[in-house]
């Protein structure tokens, strides 16, 4: 009886053993994690934007007469140099006026040519006889006077005689003097006038005939740059006129993305900073430059218009193509960075990054976010040196011990993974 009571002590023993046994709590694995430190260093600030792109020049070239269209020498597609013949428009009118203004402008410089070489007129060579008599009257006139003052001194005249013989010589001195005045007219304002007149003769017909030879050049349409012809909306034989486009001409051979943006993103940006665009087709990026930031807002939409322009050998990129484009406005130097794998946001929204300190604990600290490229990223909140979590971070909880892997090891799962692809 004893001994029975003993053994189903014992047993009874056993049993609580068993259930504390199983009552004891299992540790939790520690989670593998890749970590790296923070360090002081340069990152840029990089603005991103969509974009459409246009070309370097266009010129819709609109025909300064209207007349119909003799011939094209060009078709879409082709390119074309600067002050090439595009097209001619009929002209016949406009070469005969300008044959006609030719002539006249010859005539006109005939006529001025002889003018300047002619002898003296009529008119001029009656003056210098009328001068020449007035001298002579003149004279005759000096000489009575001079000789009737000698007889009046010696007392043969009476004073009377001496003053008529006087006034006789005051009225020739201004004969002769009106007749020189008139000559010297003649001479010089005459003569003056007359080459004046047939200058602005030839001036007149200058100016005609430059007219008339524009207006039959006009027929002629040219390409006022290097580029490609994009459209050709008529053909010959129909009317061009002066207000509709004949031939439109681009030049891509440099490309501008024509980007609106906010005045926050445009405020670093200056002119001559890097870029790349991306076209929307996912081909290979195209570096370029900034050629303008506009000084001014758009006051519809409040936007800063910024200009991004880029070679394009080969034509590759096309007006009218959607680009997205990446600007470098700045560079900071000295930032703490991070990775961008070790951004994380806890269950608030809140940015965070997961420190592992000393003792392989993880620690959640909020930060700031600065820049940010596409390996690192700007922080404030973080000291450089101390490692955060960037792989592996993601659903770990505050202050969890971690197993901090070494460069090139993977974690478990992802090394079944890997013997499983290598089996199959």
């Amino acid at each position: 009886m004893t001994t029975i009571i003993r053994l189903a002590g014992c047993a009874a023993l056993g049993l609580v053993a068993i259930g504390c046994k199983k009552a004891e709590p299992e540790s939790k694995p520690v989670a593998p994690v890749e970590v790296a430190p923070a360090i002081k260093g340069s990152i840029r600030v990089i603005v991103n934007a969509d974009a459409v792109l246009f070309p370097r020049e266009q010129a819709n070239i609109v025909p300064k007469i209207s007349a119909p269209i003799r011939r094209f020498l060009v078709n879409r597609g082709d390119h074309v140099k600067a002050g090439q013949l595009l097209a001619e428009l009929e002209n016949t009118d406009l070469v005969g006026a300008a044959q006609e203004s030719r002539g006249q402008f010859v005539q006109a410089e005939s006529n001025l040519r002889a003018t300047t070489g002619a002898g003296v007129p009529e008119q001029v060579t009656k003056a210098q006889t009328d001068v020449e008599a007035a001298r002579e009257t003149l004279d005759a006139a000096k000489k009575l006077l001079d000789s009737r003052q000698q007889l009046f001194k010696e007392g043969a005249l009476p004073r009377k005689q001496v003053d008529e013989a006087q006034v006789q010589y005051a009225q020739a001195k201004a004969a002769y003097d009106s007749a020189v005045e008139h000559l010297h007219a003649l001479e010089t304002v005459g003569k003056q006038e007359q080459l004046r007149s047939a200058q602005a003769q030839v001036e007149s017909a200058r100016g005609r005939l430059t007219t008339a030879q524009a207006m039959a050049s006009y027929a002629e349409i040219r390409s006022p740059f290097n580029g490609v012809v994009t459209d050709r909306p008529l053909y010959p034989g129909e009317m061009a006129t002066t207000g509709a486009p004949l031939v439109t001409v681009m030049d891509v051979s440099k490309i501008v993305a024509r980007i609106n943006m906010a005045q926050d993103q445009a405020k670093d940006i200056k002119v001559g900073a890097a870029a790349t665009m991306t076209p929307a087709d996912g081909s290979e990026p195209v570096p370029g430059r900034v050629v303008v930031v506009s000084p001014a807002t758009d006051l519809n939409s409040t936007t800063m218009q910024v200009w991004v322009q880029a070679d394009n050998p080969g034509e590759r990129l096309r007006a009218g193509q959607s680009v997205h484009v990446s600007i470098i406005a700045a560079t900071i130097d000295g930032a703490t960075l991070v990775p961008a794998s070790a951004i994380l946001a806890d269950d608030e929204g809140a940015t965070i990054v997961k420190v592992v300190d000393d003792k392989n604990i993880s620690h959640d600290r909020p930060v700031q976010v600065g820049a940010r490229e596409p390996e690192m990223v700007q922080v404030t909140g973080v000291e450089p040196g101390e490692r955060v979590i960037k792989e592996g971070g993601v659903g770990l909880e505050d202050k969890a011990p971690v197993r901090v892997m070494k460069p090139g090891e993977k974690a478990a799962g992802e090394k079944d993974e890997d013997e499983k692809e290598g089996k199959h």
